[in-house]
Parts: C-alpha cells; structure tokens; sequence
C-alpha cells in the first residue's frame, strides 16, 4: 500500500507537501530564535543552550535536539526525493520542449528547481559553517554560537551566500506553501486569494527574519 502511494504522482506530491510543512515550521521557529541575537549575546547564547536541555530531565542532554535534526533530515530527504522524481517523470511526459516562447508561470514557478538545488548547497554549507565549525571563518568556538555568527557575518561571502540563500528560500516558500496547500486539499475558490496573501506573507517575514542577521552585523548594529 505504502509503495503503491509512493509510486503515484499525488503521492509523491503529497509527501512534498507534508514535508514541506514540516521544515516550514521549522523556519518560523527557527527565524524567531535567530532574532534573538539582537538581544545581545548572553540571550542568544543561553537560548543556544536552552536547545540542548529542552526536554530535561525526561530527555537527556541535546536528545530533542537530536530528534528534531532527524525528523528535518528526514523531511529534507523525502522532499528532494519526490521532487527529482517528479521532476524527472515530467521531462519523460514532455520530451520536447513548449511551443510558447513567453513563460506562462510566475517566476517563483520557474525558478523551484534551481532554488531548491541552491537551498541543499546552503544547508550543506550552513552546518559546515555553524554547527561542525569545518568551513567556519576564524576560529570556531564550540558553545559560543553568538560569536560563530559574528564571524560568519563579517566576512563578504559570508553574508552574500546567506542573502542569496534566503532569497531562494522566499521565493521557495511563496510558491511551495500555495502548492502544498492545494495538494492536500485546503484550496477552492473562496480560499485560493487568501492562501496566496498568506504564501506571500510567510516569504516575506521569513526572508527578511533571517536576512536582518547578517544586515544586523554588516552595519554594526549586532557585534
């Protein structure tokens, strides 16, 4: 039955959907925290350790860290799956390429596949940088992520990967959360204006959530 679900375009759809979801929530929470570091570095910094005791003492230490890591490996890896295999069995459906010269789609549209490859890169990078310390800039301090993140910021392609990034990610969720939503059944016609006043929103607060942190130590205003 699971593989039979799978299998099926509305399955895979289904799953990106759901996934989809899953790491949006994520971004919201995520994004929140992330602003805390306009609070000042103890703030930030305890926030960082309140991750790792979330939980206690009926979790150890970092254990609900740990499981939201798998679950958004997980939902990663399940989202991207189901989109190259869709995107694939469409290249397979249309073999030759449109008769229409002016694209038809909104430039969100057009754009999810190139933006979802840029957004894996990013994560990749991301946890290089800020959670291993592998790729980070200077001298990686284990336990002091405010700053971890000063120093990424202060470097130029520091700040332009992060930017270009979130950009994807706006365009990625304005067009994504309207998708998922019609998948699973929550668009008609009443609804549809305010879902996509609603995808619109979440892109934006998202975007400019995650970008004020990198704007925040370019001018000075975080350091």
């Amino acid at each position: 039955m699971t593989r039979t679900v799978w299998d099926s375009s509305v399955g895979k759809k289904t799953v990106m959907a759901v996934s989809g979801l899953i790491m949006l929530m994520y971004l919201v929470v995520h994004m929140f925290g992330n602003l805390k570091i306009f609070f000042g570095s103890g703030d930030f910094n305890h926030y960082a350790h309140w991750l790792r005791t979330l939980g206690e003492p009926f979790l150890h230490y970092e254990w609900a860290l740990w499981i939201i890591r798998v679950v958004l490996v997980v939902a990663v890896v399940a989202h991207a799956t189901a989109a190259y295999q869709l995107s694939r069995r469409d290249i397979k459906a249309r073999p030759s390429k449109y008769v229409h010269k002016k694209p038809r789609s909104s430039y969100a549209t057009r754009t999810m596949r190139w933006g979802g490859i840029i957004l894996g890169l990013f994560i990749v990078w991301h946890i290089l940088d800020l959670t291993t310390g592998t790729a980070h800039p200077g001298g990686f301090q284990s336990g002091h992520p405010y700053q971890n993140v000063i120093d990424t910021f202060s470097t130029w392609y520091g700040d332009v990967i992060y930017i270009v990034a979130m950009l994807a990610l706006g365009l990625h969720i304005r067009h994504g959360f309207w998708s998922a939503a019609q998948t699973l059944g929550a668009g008609s016609r009443t609804r549809d204006r305010a879902l996509k006043v609603t995808a619109d929103v979440l892109a934006l607060v998202l975007t400019l959530g995650f970008i004020s942190v990198p704007v925040g130590v370019m001018t000075g205003l975080v350091s």
